[in-house]
């Protein structure tokens, strides 16, 4: 990472700035209040489409790996939703900011913000890697993707955060492995999140997809779930 963006430690939390253009804002992470808090409140709840391609209308409190947990908004939705979630982030900068969130959040006066947190375990490391070394006894009942994507959004705040991303973290260019790899090793689902539009990761077809306005949900079968069929 250059020196543009510094992690800074303000009075309520941790936050990473753009030291060249700091109108653009902090990024940070925060699981209790705005947008977090909205979410949990007026989401939707297993009605999400998220909670659809994770299959929540069929396992009750699945093991699902984020493996690109990047700022950890969608672990938070699903612990929300009852899942044990593990999220993996290789960025020792983005871990630090999603460390402090969960810090945060778990020592917060919100009492159910405490509980999702609490199911929520983070580690810095490669997805590659740990899912390469996890024991037949702790493999997953999902695993979930979202590599970074190199599309347009009309949000500023998207934006904002997509060229922090790109520019701290780099590039996704070990996409199509990871998603081989999280088939051989997800027990029941690998579930990918994809602009609508964009192309199958891969090019692999999944066996179903649950699609929104603007984005959508690739669902693989897990080699140990031969027994699924589409929805």
């Amino acid at each position: 990472m250059s020196d543009r963006y510094q992690l800074v430690q303000t009075p309520a939390r941790l936050e990473l700035h753009d030291t060249h253009d700091p109108k653009v804002g902090a990024v940070y992470v925060d699981f209790v209040d705005g947008k977090a808090q909205h979410r949990r409140k007026f989401g939707g709840g297993k009605g999400q489409d998220i909670a659809k391609a994770i299959g929540l209308h069929k396992f009750k409190h699945p093991h699902v790996i984020d493996a690109t947990a990047g700022l950890g908004r969608e672990s938070f939705v699903l612990a929300t939703l009852g899942c044990t979630v593990t999220l993996l982030e290789r960025s020792p900068i983005i871990h630090a900011l999603l460390a402090d969130g969960l810090i945060r959040a778990l020592r917060s006066d919100d009492g159910e913000a405490v509980e999702i947190a609490s199911r929520m375990t983070l580690h810095q490391t490669d997805a590659l890697v740990w899912l390469k070394t996890i024991t037949a006894d702790s493999l997953p009942d999902v695993v979930y993707l979202d590599p970074m994507f190199p599309e347009r959004q009309k949000s500023a705040l998207v934006q904002k955060e997509m060229r922090f991303f790109h520019e701290v973290v780099g590039a996704d260019e070990d996409g199509d492995a990871l998603l081989e790899l999280a088939i051989q090793q997800a027990k029941r689902r690998v579930v990918v999140k994809r602009p609508r539009h964009a192309p199958a990761l891969q090019g692999v077809k999944p066996a179903f997809v649950i699609a929104g306005k603007a984005v959508r949900y690739d669902v693989y079968l897990g080699k140990a779930a031969p027994q699924e069929r589409a929805e």
